[in-house]
């Protein structure tokens, strides 16, 4: 099969997609528009921008994604799949459809922590979102994230942290200190980053890093760690990769996002939901060995088991 991938990847979860699919021999293009850098030719470029998006409802920006996209699309494809469209001007996703039998959006955002993607459904055949709130206000298709990559179950990893986390700076970081305080409280020896490239402050045992980690260098200390620290954003219940992490490493999960019970592979033993105005993290929460999650539950989560459900579900034979 041709299979386009349009996608804003810049931390590199999309690459394990376009990986696994090439290995099952199709036909893949990976159009990672994070590299399209846009920079105004000059200072009433961004005055005028300014007003453009105001007025009109446009912005330079995702008319220079949408040409750029168009620019290396290859005519005659069985799918393409955009991720993250509500950064590309509509004009550009409609013209995508000439170049393909489907048209597919997938969004791991939130309407609410990110409107304009209303103002882009209409542009695909299909549409998916891992909000489950999304799906049901505008009659989209239910998929989460999914897990890019496994450890081996029987591998024994000497464990130098017993929770670890890795966030940008922003509102989520008040949390982040309520909860190292309790980690550092109750003797539980934490690695928790947070990218910032202005301050330096060390609170509670947290380390500011100005530089950002690769997908590759996280997930070794993932390996290290017993269990992964999850915050998920406001207004957005969606569950981030850092679930699907702890679901591909058999790792523990301490996380804000109490729709996490509602799904299939919950398991208090493995998974903790915790207050975050108010959080407790016990010690005993580490005590008890992982419990494997069922191959039939886990396996829908994983790169196959995503691929079958949107994309080679929606290819026209």
């Amino acid at each position: 099969m041709k299979i386009t991938i349009i996608s804003y990847d810049n931390w590199g979860f999309n690459d394990y997609l376009v990986d696994y699919l090439k290995q099952n021999n199709h036909e893949v293009k990976h159009i990672d528009f994070s590299k399209f850098k846009y920079k105004y030719p000059n200072v009433f470029f961004k005055v005028y921008n300014f007003f453009l998006k105001i007025i009109a409802k446009k912005d330079l920006k995702r008319i220079f994604y949408g040409k750029k996209i168009i620019a290396e699309l290859i005519p005659n494809q069985d799918i393409v799949l955009t991720i993250k469209g509500d950064f590309i001007d509509p004009k550009y996703l409609e013209e995508i459809k000439k170049y393909t039998n489907v048209s597919v959006g997938f969004f791991n955002d939130s309407y609410a922590k990110c409107p304009k993607i209303k103002n882009v459904l209409n542009c695909f055949d299909e549409v998916y979102s891992f909000e489950k709130n999304d799906c049901k206000n505008f009659n989209l298709k239910f998929a989460t994230n999914w897990i890019y990559k496994q450890s081996n179950k029987n591998e024994i990893h000497d464990h130098s942290y017993d929770v670890f986390n890795i966030s940008s700076k922003d509102r989520r970081y008040p949390i982040i200190l309520r909860i190292a305080k309790n980690l550092l409280q109750n003797g539980i020896k934490s690695k928790i980053l947070i990218h910032d490239k202005k301050n330096e402050t060390n609170d509670y045992g947290i380390e500011v890093i100005t530089n950002k980690l690769s997908l590759n260098e996280v997930y070794q200390l993932i390996d290290k760690s017993r269990a992964l620290l999850d915050i998920n954003r406001p207004k957005q219940n969606g569950l981030t990769f850092r679930v699907f992490e702890s679901l591909g490493t058999n790792k523990k999960l301490i996380t804000t996002n109490s729709d996490i019970i509602n799904y299939d592979f919950y398991d208090e033993k493995n998974i903790l939901i915790i207050d975050e105005k108010n959080p407790e993290i016990p010690s005993s929460f580490f005590k008890n060995d992982y419990v494997e999650v069922p191959n039939e539950v886990f396996n829908k989560y994983t790169i196959a088991g995503w691929v079958e459900n949107v994309i080679l579900s929606n290819i026209k034979k």
